[in-house]
């Protein structure tokens, strides 16, 4: 179904992207929840929708936790727009650090208050330090890296038609072993459309067994590259760590910067994720009306 003019919002259908890939992928700020695929992948897990605003910008509806959002990836709206977005949605969700630079003022004199929202700040990573692991901070990365090496028969082989079964196999097994479905659904769906959404991984293999892959796509006029998915089967000490330097050392140089995607507020995840030693972030923001 083709895109409708707001108000009337259509859920996201893979036949979109054709559409809505030239626009996303032309964004700058990095925000990795703003490509077709990551919009298509969890369509379902934030009941995603899209409209038009003739002669302005798209927009999409989602809800979380209950509360429905939205999201204005290419462009923020006029006033009148935003009032009656505001007026269904509870907040607006992810405006990028360019468009708050450039909106913050109208939007606090319209009334809306806008605040950082940490728990979805994308992590930022030189790909060289990843893929390196040099100096003291990267110790114990590359204590846990040698463990793996050292332990298992090893290879990596790019995710193609004909050992994507083997990838997916890793993610049922990884659902089997947490006993939460998680994002296996979207996982899942990424790598059976591999080819169409334009993404590209690696699976890897311990004595011939798929143990663990890697997934993601370029963003930013291809200046970064976000990893969407990275599971692993239990048993292999080190393995997470293996992946993650393997990863960034098979892709192309002219990737600067690994954009590794958030912690949404899970401190186990945040830890995990500061003891790579991120350069920044790619800041989010929430607007919302202001109380009182």
């Amino acid at each position: 179904m083709p895109i409708q003019d707001y108000p009337d919002f259509t859920p996201i259908s893979l036949d979109m992207r054709d559409e809505l890939y030239p626009s996303l992928n032309l964004l700058t700020d990095g925000i990795s929840e703003f490509t077709f695929t990551g919009l298509y992948l969890f369509r379902e897990t934030y009941d995603y929708k899209i409209a038009r605003i003739p002669g302005q910008t798209l927009v999409m509806s989602g809800i979380k936790k209950g509360e429905r959002f939205f999201l204005t990836p290419c462009g923020v709206p006029d006033a009148d727009h935003l009032e009656d977005l505001h007026r269904t949605h509870a907040y607006h969700k992810n405006l990028s650090e360019s468009q708050v630079a450039k909106h913050q003022i109208e939007l606090e004199q319209q009334g809306f208050e806008v605040v950082e929202d940490r728990d979805n700040f994308d992590y930022l990573y030189c790909r060289r330090d990843l893929a390196e692991l040099a100096g003291r901070d990267y110790h114990k990365k590359r204590n846990l890296v040698n463990a793996f090496l050292n332990s298992y028969t090893y290879e990596q082989r790019r995710i193609t038609k004909a050992n994507v079964a083997d990838a997916i196999g890793v993610a049922l097994a990884w659902r089997e072993a947490k006993g939460i479905d998680g994002d296996t659904k979207a996982a899942i769906e990424g790598l059976e459309n591999l080819e169409t959404l334009g993404m590209r991984g690696c699976v890897y293999y311990v004595d011939g067994k798929p143990v663990g892959y890697a997934l993601g796509e370029p963003i930013a006029k291809a200046r970064m590259f976000a990893v969407h998915f990275e599971k692993a089967v239990d048993g292999y000490k080190g393995i997470y760590q293996f992946i993650n330097q393997a990863f960034a050392q098979g892709l192309p140089a002219y990737f600067k910067t690994v954009n590794r995607e958030q912690d949404l507020g899970d401190e186990g995840l945040r830890q995990a994720k500061m003891t790579y030693r991120p350069y920044g972030f790619v800041k989010k923001y929430r607007a919302l009306r202001k109380r009182g």
